[in-house]
């Protein structure tokens, strides 16, 4: 039986390689990155000791740098276990729950139809690139080479010009046996409604649309005339087209990421031009949805090559609420490993512009200061209102909290109601400051969370009055007795210092970032200031891949964002404390083994955090009730989280390595 490429396509994106790979072989704990979908085995087809067998579920393929075998779901199959070619389709088809296709003489014949009219849109890009090189083609050829494109460039994606006649297409393809009906089933003609059909498109720059293998599927036309009722015009919906699930330049951004071993990202720009631009300034991993604002199945192609596209817009007004909806679009779907970052550009300029007189270096600027969804949500809540009032500020917590609410993954979900609880803390809290009166009223602190119930914050249920459960009072109380039993007294200077430990390693020893890029991604600081700066370093390290991610270019970048004294500031405390292995001397072995201490106890330190805001509710809770007996358990609890935070405190201290500089430095041999 033959099967459609649509059908074997479709089971292979439903069912990760590892899955199928893992009946076979066990996965070396040590060089797999789950989260990555990066997995690493000793190889199934030859002997060997160590782990030389490589697969990536992104890429849907395996290879074996020891014997050189390499493959997709279907080949491993055959190969390894002994399938035929239909019994491993059938094996992955049932891994996907999805039933087998039957044999049909309709749905053969209709593959056979699609055959040939991918055969038709070949011949018609062909017309299109000849009538390019004609006496018809001299405006539109010098209308490209002023936006400053290169013969290559022009071959490379294949730009062509359709002449300005009603006929001169559909003649051409009649000429070629080319039925009419054909030609109306690729969406070359306007046929419906009008007693004699005509060219679509007419007077225009072309720019074929390829399918994900390659295949002209489609055209996207730009006017010559000003004139003209639309400027840029596609193809309407055919059998080989679905405006909504197709990216241009998809396949070749995607060949660019396995290139860059799937280190770079994804960059989505607003128009064909843009991205041809980049392609020729060296950005050759950028994308563009077909005219219109990016759909779901376009975020979802995007996510099925990179966990984290850039999505680029204009700075303008219009660019600004195209990023809003993409915004909106892309939170629902968010998971752990799966969000995106927006570029805005300078407001009047899109990415032609850029790299048109200077090259790339100023387009890589912008997408070093690439924003994370969060901030991006936040600045449009938040950076031009007025919130003088309490009405205001419940009215922006309120907002914040609807927005939130619509993540379907509960981890991340629990991650962004902490964020803008934070950032709620850290914009009102100046507000309240320096107005004579004593701040105590208000709950207890300068915490604006101390009586807001952001996303489940600090008491479940709490009341507005105090002398409710979890109200202002209570809670006052209650923190003031985790006080005295000494939980809170806190660690905040050592917390400060092992997030400088953590941001400043990462900086000086970027290679880091190859082998724990998710990791050093999801590192969530309590320190406004470096929140922002791992903000603009992830988008700076986004844009370059392996031996292009270098301490000077991060440098470079993260000064032009405005962190120059930041780091300084970071690199003298480090000094101060002799934390060396978080210095540029350190040998790669001191920082990532720094690195990793440092990381083990920001995780564990928070986690007794959150055990602390807990135990504070409950608390809350049972004073409230009169509940004796539960306030003693709780505070007995509370001790035990009191007195594991000071072992962390110890350990932390007396660790061998931690800071101390082993011997080895950068270019010298390890002792």
């Amino acid at each position: 039986m033959r099967f459609s490429p649509t059908f074997l396509d479709d089971i292979r994106d439903r069912v990760p390689i590892s899955n199928v790979i893992a009946r076979r072989v066990g996965w070396d704990k040590r060089k797999t990155n789950v989260s990555r979908g990066d997995y690493w085995a000793c190889c199934p087809f030859h002997g060997e000791k160590s782990p030389s067998f490589h697969c990536e579920d992104r890429k849907g393929r395996y290879h074996c740098f020891g014997c050189g075998v390499t493959g997709d779901h279907f080949r491993f199959l055959t190969e390894l276990e002994g399938l035929s070619f239909p019994e491993a389709v059938q094996t992955i088809a049932d891994m996907a729950g999805v039933p087998m296709p039957v044999a049909d003489p309709q749905m053969e014949r209709r593959e056979k139809e699609r055959t040939s009219l991918l055969d038709v849109m070949e011949m018609a890009t062909q017309f299109f690139q000849d009538q390019l090189q004609t006496a018809n083609g001299a405006r539109a050829r010098a209308y490209l080479r002023d936006r400053g494109l290169t013969g290559r460039t022009i071959e490379t994606f294949r730009l062509g010009f359709a002449p300005d006649s009603r006929n001169a297409l559909k003649e051409f393809l009649a000429g070629k046996g080319v039925s009419k009906e054909q030609i109306e089933a690729c969406g070359l003609v306007v046929h419906e409604n009008v007693p004699v059909s005509y060219d679509r498109f007419r007077d225009r720059i072309m720019f074929p649309i390829l399918s994900s293998r390659e295949k002209v599927i489609a055209f996207g036309g730009r006017a010559m005339s000003p004139d003209a009722p639309a400027k840029y015009l596609n193809s309407n919906e055919t059998e080989l087209f679905h405006k909504g699930n197709v990216l241009y330049n998809f396949a070749r951004a995607r060949r660019a990421m396995q290139g860059a071993n799937g280190e770079g990202t994804i960059i989505a720009v607003e128009g064909y031009m843009d991205v041809i631009a980049l392609h020729q300034a060296g950005i050759e991993n950028a994308v563009a949805p077909l005219g219109t604002a990016l759909t779901e199945n376009q975020l979802d192609l995007l996510w099925k090559m990179t966990s984290q596209p850039v999505l680029c817009f204009d700075g303008d007004g219009a660019g600004i609420r195209a990023a809003n909806r993409a915004a909106d679009l892309a939170l629902p779907h968010l998971k752990p490993g799966r969000s995106v970052r927006f570029a805005l550009l300078p407001d009047g300029k899109d990415p032609d512009d850029l790299v048109r007189q200077d090259g790339r270096a100023p387009f890589d600027k912008v997408m070093a200061q690439a924003k994370p969804l969060s901030e991006m949500l936040w600045d449009r809540e938040a950076r031009n209102g007025t919130f003088d009032t309490p009405e205001a500020r419940a009215e922006l917590e309120a907002r914040l909290k609807q927005l939130v609410a619509v993540i379907g993954d509960e981890n991340v979900r629990r991650h962004y109601q902490q964020d803008m609880r934070d950032r709620l803390n850290s914009f009102f809290q100046p507000q309240f400051q320096n107005r004579g009166g004593d701040r105590r009223n208000f709950g207890g602190g300068s915490n604006f969370s101390g009586g807001s119930n952001f996303g489940g914050g600090n008491f479940r249920g709490q009341k507005e009055r105090g002398g409710k459960a979890g109200g202002p009072r209570t809670q006052a109380f209650a923190s003031d007795r985790l006080t005295r039993s000494g939980l809170v007294r806190g660690h905040q200077e050592n917390a400060a210092l092992r997030e400088c430990v953590l941001a400043l390693t990462v900086v000086n020893h970027p290679a880091l970032m190859l082998d724990d890029y998710d990791e050093i991604a999801a590192i969530d600081y309590d320190n406004r200031d470096l929140q922002k700066l791992w903000s603009a370093m992830l988008g700076a390290a986004a844009v370059v891949a392996g031996p292009h991610l270098t301490r000077d270019y991060l440098l470079e970048c993260l000064d032009v964002a405005g962190f120059g004294s930041l780091l300084k500031n970071l690199d003298q405390q480090v000094r101060n404390a002799r934390l060396w292995t978080a210095t540029e001397q350190a040998a790669m072995e001191d920082a990532r083994e720094g690195y990793r201490q440092a990381l083990a106890f920001h995780k564990r330190a928070k986690d007794l955090r959150w055990q602390k805001i807990e135990l504070e509710r409950d608390i809350a809770q049972a004073t409230e009730a009169g509940d004796d007996a539960e306030i003693d358990r709780l505070m007995r609890a509370s001790q035990e989280v009191h007195f594991e935070a000071l072992r962390l405190e110890n350990q932390e201290a007396i660790i061998d390595g931690f800071g101390v500089l082993s011997g080895r430095v950068k270019g010298a041999a390890s002792h």
